[in-house]
C-alpha cells in the first residue's frame, strides 16, 4: 500500500532485553530471528525471552537485598504461568504467588517448593483450602471473614496450624486505570483497615489455636508509574503494625506490600527503574518502623508485569489491508489486519491498553506508516488504535511489543481459535513452553448427548422429499 506523505515521520522504536535487529534487517531475541520463529512454530505465537526475565527477577532482589536485611521476592504468577516459568522462578530463587487451585497445580507439577508458595484469592473455594493445606504452602492470604473460619475448621480437623496473611486494605489512590485498582476501600479484595474489619480478623488470628499469624499484606493497583502510592500505603500499613501490637500484642513479622511497578508499553511511558522503586518503599518503611515503634519486619514483594511483561512479544502474520475514506485529516485511514487479536489478547478490548509494534522482516526501515491494527474476531477487535510501523505487506510479521503478562494468561478461543504456542529464546535456542492448539483441542471437551443422534435419525426418517 502506498505511503501517506501527509503522516510520513521516521522513529525508531526501543528494544528491550536481547532485542537487536541483524544483519537481515530482522528482529532478533535472544539470538533467534523472529521471522525464522514465525516460519518455523506458525503464528500468532508468542516468544519470551528468557535472559530477560531472569535479569529483572535478580534485579528485584538486588534491589531490595542492598537495601533491607530481610525481603522475600515472591513472582506474581498470575501475569505469566506454565511449567517451565515456575522452574525459572524456582533456579532465581524467588517465591511464587497463586491465586487458584490451577496456579497452584501447575506450580506443584513443575515440583516447585511448596513452603514458598503464596496462596492468593479473594473467593478461595473449600476445595482450594484443602488443596494449599494438604500441599503445606509456605503463607496463605486471607481475604475476608469467611475464608478465615473455613480455613480455620479445616486446618482444625487436619490437625494443623497453618501460616497465614491478613489483605489489609491501606485506602490510598494509586492513579491507575479504574479496572486495575485494587487497594482502595470499596474493593472486592481484602479487609478494610479504617472500619475495623481488618484489625477483627487479625484479632481472631491471633486468638485462633489452628491459625497462626505470619503477617498482614495489601497491594495498591497494578501498572503504577512511581511508588508515590506505595509511599503513603505503606506509612498506613506500618501504623497498622504498630495498632495490631496495641491492641493483640502481636508483633507482625511479615509486611508485604504487593507488587504494582508498571512497565512502558508506549515510548511516552517511564515508569521508575526497580531500584527507585524500591528506593522509595524501603525508606518509607524505615520511616515507619521509627515513627510507629514496630519490630522490623520481613519486606515482601509481588512483582509480575514488571519481571514479565517487556519480555515478551507476539509475533502475527499481516493478512488483509485496506484503506477506509474518514472525514478527518488526512482523510483515510489504513486498517491493517492480523491473524489473531482479542483471543490471544484481550487487555485492550478490557482496560484499553495501549502497544507499539514493528513489521519484523523490516525492523531496519522506518517506521512512518501510520496505521490501524485490527484482530479478526467478530468484535471491534482493534488491537493498536493508532501507530506507526514499517511499510509492509499481506505476509509480513507484524511483531507487538511488550506482552509478556496478561496476554497468554488471558487468552481464550474467542471464535474458536486455538490458543497460540509460546517460546522460550536464549542464547540463539528456541524452545516450545506451551504447544499450539489444535482443532481437535477445541473439541476435545465437548459432548453431544445421545439423545441428540436420536432425534436426527427419527428426524431423517420421517422428513419427505
Amino acid at each position: 500500500m502506498p505511503d501517506n506523505p501527509t503522516t510520513r515521520k521516521h522513529r525508531t522504536l526501543r528494544l528491550f532485553g536481547t532485542q537487536t535487529i541483524n544483519a537481515d534487517g530482522h528482529l532478533e531475541i535472544g539470538g533467534c530471528d523472529t521471522v525464522e520463529l514465525a516460519r518455523r512454530f506458525g503464528t500468532p505465537l508468542y516468544v519470551l525471552d528468557e535472559a530477560f526475565i531472569r535479569e529483572r527477577m535478580r534485579a528485584y532482589r538486588r534491589a531490595f537485598g542492598e537495601r533491607y536485611p530481610q525481603v522475600a521476592i515472591a513472582y506474581a504468577g498470575k501475569a505469566f504461568l506454565t511449567l517451565a516459568m515456575a522452574r525459572i522462578v524456582d533456579q532465581e530463587g524467588l517465591y511464587l504467588d497463586v491465586a487458584s487451585a490451577g496456579e497452584l497445580y501447575t506450580a506443584l507439577k513443575a515440583e516447585f517448593p511448596p513452603e514458598r508458595i503464596v496462596m492468593h484469592g479473594n473467593n478461595k473455594s473449600r476445595s482450594e483450602l484443602e488443596m494449599a493445606l494438604d500441599q503445606r504452602v509456605g503463607r496463605i492470604v486471607l481475604d475476608n471473614l469467611h475464608e478465615l473460619e473455613m480455613l480455620e475448621s479445616l486446618a482444625r480437623e487436619r490437625g494443623l496450624c497453618p501460616d497465614v496473611m491478613v489483605r489489609s486494605n491501606p485506602g490510598v489512590d494509586p492513579h491507575t486505570h479504574k479496572l486495575i485498582r485494587t487497594g482502595q476501600e470499596d474493593s472486592k479484595f481484602g479487609l478494610n483497615i479504617r472500619d475495623g474489619s481488618a484489625m477483627e480478623a487479625v484479632r481472631r488470628c491471633v486468638e485462633s489455636d489452628s491459625l497462626r499469624l505470619a503477617g498482614v499484606h495489601c497491594h495498591v493497583g497494578s501498572q503504577l508509574m512511581d511508588a508515590e502510592a506505595h509511599r503513603e500505603a505503606v506509612d498506613v500499613m506500618c501504623a497498622f503494625l504498630g495498632d495490631i501490637r496495641d491492641a493483640t500484642g502481636a508483633e507482625v513479622e511479615e509486611l508485604n506490600m504487593g507488587g504494582g511497578l508498571g512497565i512502558s508499553y508506549l515510548e511516552s511511558q517511564q515508569p521508575v527503574s526497580i531500584d527507585e522503586y524500591a528506593e522509595t518503599i524501603v525508606s518509607a518503611l524505615k520511616e515507619g518502623i521509627e515513627r510507629y515503634g514496630i519490630r522490623p519486619p520481613v519486606l515482601g514483594q509481588e512483582p509480575g508485569r514488571s519481571i514479565v511483561g517487556q519480555a515478551g512479544v507476539t509475533l502475527y502474520e499481516i493478512g488483509a489491508i485496506k484503506r477506509v475514506s474518514i472525514p478527518e485529516e488526512p482523510g483515510y485511514r489504513d486498517y491493517v489486519t492480523i491473524d489473531g487479536g482479542m483471543s490471544d489478547n484481550p487487555r485492550p478490548q478490557l482496560y484499553d491498553a495501549v502497544y507499539e509494534a514493528l513489521v519484523a522482516n523490516r525492523a531496519g526501515e522506518p517506521r512512518d506508516w501510520r496505521v490501524r491494527v485490527a484482530g479478526k474476531h467478530c468484535e471491534t477487535d482493534i488491537l493498536i488504535q493508532d501507530t506507526r510501523i514499517q511499510q509492509a505487506s499481506s505476509g509480513d510479521i507484524l511483531a507487538v511489543q511488550a506482552t509478556g503478562a496478561y496476554n497468554y494468561a488471558m487468552a481464550s478461543n474467542y471464535n474458536r481459535l486455538p490458543r497460540p504456542a509460546v517460546v522460550l529464546v536464549c542464547d540463539g535456542r528456541a524452545d516450545i513452553i506451551v504447544r499450539r492448539e489444535t482443532l481437535e483441542d477445541l473439541v476435545r471437551n465437548d459432548v453431544i448427548p445421545a439423545r441428540f443422534w436420536e432425534v436426527r435419525k427419527v428426524g431423517a426418517e420421517s422428513s419427505g422429499p
